[in-house]
């Protein structure tokens, strides 16, 4: 096979070529090469059983890829390819069998469709390897809220202690926010169900191929529904990085609440010495530097998103470089980071021990029992606001004297003089707040969290069955058909 495509007789020249499509190493090539690979070997299947490919020359087209992919396409690495990895790859076959093999691999599909469903594939692995590790990370959460749902701790609102609360409760509620970000993980995987394989390069084809029997191969629940839209969309990407931002979100803000909390000043919060840092001048540093890494990584996703959508606005709506290559380019690195950043969000959960002394004297420092104080006017019928005036008062008086606790209150006119009286502990405190999903209500929460969890755990479970099973099939008809064809074989 010729260097040219019949209507062109040059190629790029080799700087050209280093823009377009790089100098992928060996690691590189393999990657690549062997999701091609794995579609190609579903492909030649079906040609086959469409009898669009003659018994012989899938046996060794099978045979020839099966070895290549045995050794990593060891053979492939470094070879020039003027027009990217693929067509040297199938250039290979071709001088290796014979056009009349080789060149019938690529019958009733185009680099088009073949390209999309490479990236479906890829995409398809990346977001189940994210969510299972998210569904991890958020059984770790829920499993540290059940521990330390007594812990009682203040909750602050514009950096201000607020309300009583426990460090169990604020966990489930970063749970609670993954719940979301794990469905939306689980959204963007259900939008890969179909293969895009038999869309051609944008209109189909008019080869009776069976473009159900390759999606079925690959671990595809449907074929193309529109082949157009099979190539030119990869709206899927986009939807895939905007989950993993929202989850890189969400964990961003658990860092930063953490960091915060593990400051001498705070004192809430302390890591094991395995997840911390000193410093290479300052000798008396601890410093908890992968919450650093954690919050950072979460700009991956967003940036990449931006670049993606950017790159894709405004492109016609067919196959188009800028969505299919440049825009898909930005979403490896970026699943790469949020995915990182579960897996240390993982041990800094798990390694975070609470200190309850200084939780418990700062929420009593703070005054947080200020609101529940005044709702226990209002219980007597004193009005919301003037309930919240007297408290306000008694608190200015607390501070004015210099006291830490809010330990007296004067009901209105009319009041009874117990109905202010003194407040229970602070965590019976917490426990009344049990309506509109407060920390009374936790264990609640993480109950109903838990049954969330083991749903989607086992969605996931069947999706990954679903490819195991496919893997198993494709594997057994490749053997099949080289078994029947080829040399030595009895069809």
């Amino acid at each position: 096979m010729t260097a040219g495509t019949g209507r062109l007789t040059a190629v790029l020249g080799p700087r050209t070529r280093r823009v377009v499509y790089g100098t992928p190493g060996p690691d590189a090539v393999r990657r690549e090469l062997t999701a091609t690979s794995t579609v190609d070997l579903a492909h030649i299947v079906m040609l086959t059983e469409c009898g669009l490919l003659p018994g012989p020359a899938a046996a060794a087209l099978l045979d020839r890829i099966g070895r290549l992919r045995a050794d990593g396409f060891a053979d492939l690495a470094g070879r020039d390819a003027p027009r990217g990895l693929y067509l040297m790859y199938e250039g290979h076959l071709a001088a290796e069998l014979g056009a009349d093999v080789g060149g019938k691999l690529h019958t009733g599909r185009s680099r088009n469709d073949l390209k999309a469903t490479v990236t479906a594939m890829r995409l398809r692995a990346e977001l189940l390897e994210l969510l299972g590790q998210t569904l991890r990370l958020q059984a770790a959460l829920l499993s540290r809220a059940r521990a330390h749902d007594g812990v009682v701790m203040p909750v602050y609102t514009h950096f201000q202690p607020a309300m009583p609360i426990t460090y169990g409760y604020y966990l489930a509620g970063i749970a609670a926010a993954l719940d979301r970000d794990v469905a939306g993980l689980g959204h963007a995987l259900t939008g890969l169900a179909r293969c895009p394989l038999g869309a051609g390069a944008v209109a189909g084809t008019d080869l009776p191929i069976r473009p159900e029997r390759t999606a079925a191969l690959l671990g595809f629940a449907a074929p193309p529904l529109h082949a157009t839209d099979a190539v030119a969309a990869r709206d899927t990407a986009l939807r895939a990085l905007a989950a993993a931002a929202c989850a890189g979100v969400t964990l961003s803000r658990l860092a930063t609440d953490l960091q915060l909390w593990s400051t001498q000043e705070f004192g809430f919060v302390a890591f094991p010495e395995r997840l911390v840092g000193g410093s290479s001048a300052m000798p008396q540093k601890r410093n908890a530097f992968l919450l650093e890494h954690v919050k950072a990584k979460a700009s991956a996703a967003v940036g990449a998103w931006t670049t993606a959508a950017s790159a894709m606005k405004s492109t016609p709506f067919t196959n188009s470089i800028e969505v299919g290559t440049e825009a898909v380019a930005a979403v490896w690195p970026a699943l790469a980071e949020v995915r990182d950043a579960v897996l240390l969000a993982q041990v800094l959960v798990t390694g975070a021990r609470p200190v309850p002394e200084r939780m418990e004297r700062r929420a009593k420092e703070g005054f947080v029992t200020a609101t529940a104080l005044a709702n226990r006017l209002v219980a007597r019928g004193v009005p919301f606001r003037t309930a919240h005036h007297v408290v306000g008062a008694a608190v200015r008086e607390a501070v004015d004297s210099g006291a830490d606790e809010l330990t007296k209150l004067t009901p209105p006119d009319g009041v009874p003089l117990d109905a202010g009286g003194e407040l229970p502990p602070l965590p019976r405190v917490v426990a009344d707040h049990d309506r509109g999903g407060g920390p009374g209500a936790s264990a609640a929460v993480v109950a109903e969290l838990r049954q969330r969890l083991v749903g989607h755990a086992a969605w996931l479970s069947s999706r990954r069955a679903r490819l195991r099973d496919a893997e198993g099939d494709l594997a057994a008809t490749v053997a099949d058909v080289v078994a029947r064809y080829g040399t030595g074989g009895t069809a």
